[in-house]
């Protein structure tokens, strides 16, 4: 007995897909969905709505459509309504007042303008200072009114310094040259010089403001057997007793 022969089952012919035809199926498909869900949106609001999809919107039936769930909208709809009904409804009292907020009352104080700072004087130097001081001993009665004993006096208290003839610091004959130079005079530098600057005078003559001069030192004779001199290395000038035995008095005229 002989087997019958298969027949081979040949595909209608059909008109060649393009990739327009791929582009047009794929808008179709997502149309759709967009449509469904657009449908459950409604139907979760308690709207209830009917869409008709349009002739052009149809899926080929040999398209698959993936991913498209069927939604139940009835029950949507359902479970929206119960939960409109046990939500808590909210009422105002038609007396109720609107609230309302007082701003409190704010007063802006400038700040106070800055008191004005008295400048301050220019700090006197060393030297002023230094003339300014108490002279740290009275001048003698017997040398008041003497300009050349009252500038000295000022000076009271300035260290010696060998080789000094300013406030910074005199030797012997640098304070002499410096107290007389405040009154327009010139002396010679040194001890051995002011020797002959003036005109020498006999002891019991000598006036306050006289020079006392001794062979390496010199001073001002203040009166009453006083002197002041800027003695030696560690001391200062002072006002002190004459220690010379015979001194010479100098009276310098200008």
């Amino acid at each position: 007995m002989s087997e019958p022969t298969p027949r081979a089952r040949h595909r209608a012919a059909s008109r060649p897909q393009t990739a327009l035809d791929d582009a047009a199926r794929t808008l179709v498909v997502r149309a759709t969905a967009a449509g469904r869900r657009y449908g459950v949106a409604l139907a979760s609001s308690g709207l209830i709505m009917s869409v008709a999809a349009p002739a052009t919107a149809a899926v080929p039936a040999d398209h698959p459509v993936e991913g498209v769930q069927s939604v139940d909208v009835a029950q949507l709809t359902a479970q929206a309504r119960s939960a409109l009904a046990t939500s808590v409804a909210v009422s105002v009292p038609t007396e109720a007042q609107p609230w309302t907020f007082e701003a409190p009352a704010l007063t802006v104080t400038a700040n106070p303008k800055p008191e004005p700072v008295a400048p301050r004087p220019p700090a006197a130097s060393r030297s002023e200072v230094r003339a300014q001081a108490p002279s740290g001993g009275a001048i003698p009665a017997s040398a008041a009114g003497s300009a050349v004993i009252e500038i000295a006096a000022r000076y009271v208290g300035v260290a010696y310094v060998y080789g000094g003839t300013t406030p910074d610091g005199f030797d012997c004959s640098g304070f002499t040259a410096y107290v007389y130079a405040q009154l327009g005079i010139t002396l010679s530098r040194v001890s051995g010089d002011q020797r002959y600057d003036g005109v020498e005078v006999p002891r019991d003559q000598a006036q306050p403001g006289d020079l006392v001069w001794s062979p390496g030192h010199v001073g001002i004779y203040a009166g009453d057997n006083m002197m002041i001199d800027s003695p030696r290395p560690g001391k200062s000038v002072q006002f002190r007793e004459m220690w010379q035995t015979n001194p010479i008095f100098i009276r310098v005229t200008g």
